[in-house]
């Protein structure tokens, strides 16, 4: 009977109906020894260990590394849980005949949600008059307006798109970067395309919604910094890897950027000692924005879906990464 390994820790050892799902196609499912694995701060060799057990993974974070995938002759479904896959080297999954795929569906508007959440919390200063008022004192510092304000968005896929029907009932003007717009979205919504550039410049808050990939990592460093709208906000709910923190550090500290809200980091978890931690300016999550309880159930579903449909000879096209397998493959 084929196994199947489910990762995220929001997911383990829950009797839900991606588990029936899979129980009744004729898999097992088993859980990592290790509740954190999915973290992607284990060895090589741990790695291995954990998913030598399974056919397909609902993944998470852990990697899958060239090295890995070669030593996994077993694996031939990585089922990410989520719209991000670069923690997995894709030619390498390719090379190994192992289906990738992604939930694009399933978890679009509550990280929209948790954007706009952060967008909010940064511009009324939420943690900071929530731990002054806790601790009885009674700050009466002003907040700052979002009607009449720039929105800027990069990217508009499924999460850029749900943000910006979302921000756009906020009296704000819409903005945003995109190299494949919707033009019927884009019309709708009244945003105005513009180039990189142009969208640092005037923004008031930014809100980065594109993929990590060699193109984008770092894109957020200091010459962009330098580029923004001086008091400017940054959001950002896409991955760590896109902002240069240590960067992003100088210009908050020396006040060109307003402020920050931010659900993913450089370095997951973040060391407790971490500067941005300790600015009020700063509001940050756990890298939660896609997850809340209704998109999770999504995301297991449709992951799961998307093996079962794999293991009984049907193609789920418009989930799976590396398309280029789909002439012979076979589970």
């Amino acid at each position: 009977m084929p196994v199947v390994l489910i990762t995220p820790e929001v997911m383990l050892h829950k009797e839900t109906r991606y588990v029936e799902m899979l129980n009744a196609a004729g898999f097992d499912v088993a859980y990592p020894k290790n509740p954190v694995f999915t973290r992607g701060l284990c060895s090589l060799e741990e790695t291995i260990d954990e998913l030598s057990v399974c056919d397909a993974v609902i993944a998470g974070g852990e990697v899958f590394s060239k090295s890995a995938l070669a030593a996994l002759p077993k694996l031939r479904v990585i089922a990410r849980s989520g719209v991000g896959y670069d923690k997995v080297d894709v030619a390498a999954a390719t090379a190994h005949k192992v289906v990738l795929t992604i939930t694009p569906t399933a978890n679009h508007e509550s990280v929209a949600e948790h954007a706009l959440m952060l967008l909010l919390a940064t511009a009324k200063r939420l943690t900071f008059n929530d731990c002054k008022a806790r601790a009885g004192e009674w700050p009466m510092q002003q907040s700052y307006p979002i009607r009449g304000t720039t929105i800027g968005i990069l990217g508009l896929g499924r999460i850029g798109r749900s943000f910006a029907i979302r921000a756009g009932s906020l009296g704000a003007q819409l903005i945003a970067t995109e190299t494949n717009p919707n033009d019927d979205f884009v019309r709708e919504h009244k945003i105005e395309l513009v180039d990189f550039d142009e969208l640092l410049a005037r923004s008031d808050y930014l809100s980065i919604h594109c993929p990590l990939n060699d193109e984008t990592r770092g894109r957020f460093d200091q010459a962009a910094f330098a580029k923004m709208k001086p008091d400017s906000i940054l959001i950002n709910t896409a991955r760590g890897g896109l902002v240069v923190e240590s960067e992003l550090i100088v210009a908050l500290e020396s006040g060109h950027l307003r402020g920050a809200g931010l659900d993913c980091f450089e370095q997951e978890p973040p060391s407790p000692d971490n500067p941005l931690f300790q600015m009020e300016q700063v509001v940050c999550t756990p890298h939660i924005a896609g997850s809340d309880t209704k998109s999770q159930d999504d995301m297991g579903i449709e992951a799961a879906d998307c093996i079962i449909k794999l293991h009984s000879g049907e193609w789920p096209a418009d989930a799976v990464i590396n398309r280029e397998l789909q002439d012979g493959w076979k589970w």
